[in-house]
């Protein structure tokens, strides 16, 4: 049949357009998941990781993470023990052998893990109440054992020496990442240490006779002075008290 003037000739059939309008995801694994989460936790902190939020990142649902995570607080081992790779780790003498330098080699890896973790915001954490046993984790408290047999103490003294070590370098990081986000808005050391002064100037003598008379004294040193001394104390406190078995 003619077609009539103006009549639309019918279009050629193109191929099938697919529905997927982005680009393909990523490929899930358990390593996507630390990444994406530390990066949730460096912007917005431990309390914005969460299973559906990492989800979101991913371009995923949350019910594709329990593949490779049982619950969050696994998720967050795995984060804390990625950011405990970040630390540079000694080389250290071998079971037996001598090693003269280290008290120095200690004290950098204590001020280092604290300044790495404190980096990321309260991942310090997750180590509270737990005793982490990842990769790093081991890796980290091999190194403090080697070090701690260059001073020639006995093993129950370093053993019980590796876990106060490890709560310093916890709490210590833990101080620093609240001192970063008190930062974030505007507070200083200065700052901080000028509000504690006036507190202190408000105090009766009659009530605090001794913070009273040490005003002057409660806020001297800079923080780092005071990181150093709180180190130089647990180390020469270690080899001080050796343990009782």
């Amino acid at each position: 049949m003619a077609k009539s003037p103006g009549e639309p000739r019918p279009s050629t059939p193109s191929a099938p357009v697919s529905r997927r309008t982005r680009p393909a995801k990523a490929a899930l694994s358990a390593d996507a998941l630390v990444s994406a989460a530390l990066a949730i936790l460096d912007a917005d902190g431990l309390d914005a990781v969460t299973m559906r939020r990492v989800a979101q990142a991913l371009d995923t649902g949350a019910a594709s993470l329990y593949v490779y995570v049982a619950n969050r607080d696994e998720l967050l081992a795995l984060i804390y023990d990625r950011v405990l790779g970040e630390i540079p780790l000694p080389t250290v003498a071998a079971v037996g052998e001598p090693f003269p330098n280290w008290r120095t080699e200690l004290t950098t890896l204590i001020r280092t893990a604290i300044t790495v973790l404190g980096g990321h915001r309260g991942i310090a954490t997750v180590a509270l109440g737990d005793v982490p046993t990842g990769p790093n984790a081991l890796a980290l408290a091999e190194a403090i054992l080697g070090l701690l047999a260059g001073a020639g103490i006995d093993d129950l003294t370093r053993s019980l020496a590796l876990d106060l070590i490890n709560l310093h370098i916890t709490a210590a990081a833990a101080e620093e990442s609240a001192y970063a986000a008190k930062g974030a808005e505007g507070q200083t050391e200065e700052s901080a240490v000028a509000a504690m002064d006036e507190a202190f100037g408000r105090l009766s003598a009659t009530d605090y006779p001794h913070l009273v008379s040490m005003r002057a004294t409660l806020t001297a040193g800079s923080g780092d002075e005071r990181d150093a001394w709180g180190i130089e104390v647990l180390l020469n406190g270690i080899l001080g008290t050796p343990a009782r078995g």
